[in-house]
């Protein structure tokens, strides 16, 4: 009985050990470090009773009272540890001699539970202890140890109830001559009492007041309101679109061409002086007017140009008034003057098609409106 005892308390650690590294393993992932354990520090007291089943080697009734006491507190959300002392008397048999054999155990447990906190909790129990024993043979002392199983629950704020069983081997070999160390067991209920108020909960942080909002009908960055403006950084003068992001604009006047030799010198109806169809030149400047007013902060330069028949002075000339009459187009339609850069003429520099055909020449008698980037 004693050898196999010993071997089963052997068997029940190692079991315990992988037990608590399975659970370990299965409540998170290593790398989780998210969650906070949520779990009451305070110190408590655990009186017990129970019963206490001896080794049949002690040659002593079979079962008799036992009671102690704990003193501990959870160190985590799942492990505890309590200081304890408890006792058990018992009757020597009669064959043996009779009287009384005694023992006062002094020792610490650690307790390890699973679940949630408020839940039902299975746990491992296991504890060192020294063990005090007194009897007609002998007083004196001797290491102990045990480990077992149990079952808690909290039941108020300041209160749990915990039941476990336990074995325990005894390594006494002074009180019976011929007897070396007994396994015994152990079925105790406890209430566990704490002490002191449970800890406040934290205080919740207060939230940052909530910035300001702008007043969107004063402020406003590169002529877009702040409300509206996704790019609120950029430089003042930066030529964006209407969410306030840096925009490429592009007005293209291709189209908008002059009948050879026009607009004559005091000529003010451009519609006079553009190539036929006229209605097609004056929708493209319209919509040059339009690209304008939808970007108020472009700015342009307004050149004309003519072919190359001709003399250069009177080429000169006539590429001015085209870039006038182009200029005052803008203009009468809204587009401030401060806008816009010129008149300025180029003559027959610059072509962009070719002298030679009267295709090209027609491309070259025109306006350009230049972005200023």
């Amino acid at each position: 009985m004693n050898r196999k005892g010993l071997y089963f308390l052997i068997a029940l650690a190692l079991g315990g050990v992988g037990a608590v590294h399975a659970q370990d393993n299965a409540a998170a992932p290593a790398s989780d470090t998210s969650a906070t354990p949520s779990f009451d520090g305070r110190w408590y007291i655990a009186p017990t009773v129970g019963g206490y089943y001896n080794d049949t080697n002690r040659n002593t009734n079979s079962r008799q009272f036992y009671y102690g006491l704990g003193v501990g507190k959870f160190i985590s959300e799942n492990v505890s540890i309590d200081l304890f002392v408890d006792r058990t008397k018992r009757n020597i048999d009669n064959a043996v001699g009779g009287g009384k054999w005694a023992n006062n155990n002094y020792g610490v447990d650690a307790r390890y539970y699973f679940g949630q906190w408020t839940a039902w909790r299975p746990y491992i129990v296991g504890g060192v202890m020294g063990s005090y024993h007194r009897n007609p043979a002998d007083n004196g002392w001797a290491p102990a140890a045990e480990l077992g199983a149990g079952l808690s629950k909290t039941i108020t704020d300041s209160t749990d109830f915990r039941v476990e069983a336990k074995y325990r081997y005894d390594w006494d070999d002074k009180s019976q001559p011929a007897k070396n160390g007994y396994g015994d067991w152990v079925l105790g209920f406890s209430i566990v009492s704490r002490f002191g108020e449970p800890a406040a909960a934290p205080a919740p942080v207060a939230a940052a007041p909530a910035p300001a909002a702008p007043d969107c009908s004063k402020t406003a960055v590169n002529g877009v309101n702040l409300c509206d403006n996704k790019c609120p950084n950029l430089p003042e003068g930066t030529i964006v679109g209407p969410d306030g992001c840096p925009q490429k604009v592009v007005i293209d006047l291709r189209g908008v061409n002059f009948k050879f030799d026009r607009p004559k010198k005091g000529e003010t109806d451009i519609s006079k002086a553009l190539a036929e169809p006229t209605s097609d030149s004056i929708a493209i400047l319209d919509q040059a007017v339009d690209t304008l007013q939808r970007y108020p902060q472009v700015h342009v330069t307004v050149a004309g140009y003519t072919d190359g028949v001709g003399k250069a002075a009177y080429n000169q000339s006539l590429s001015e008034r085209r870039a006038k009459i182009v200029y005052d187009y803008l203009t009468a339609h809204g587009i401030a003057a401060s806008r816009l850069e010129g008149p300025i003429g180029h003559g027959m520099n610059d072509p962009i098609g070719d002298n030679k055909t009267d295709a090209g020449r027609a491309q070259n008698r025109r306006t350009e409106l230049q972005v200023q980037q």
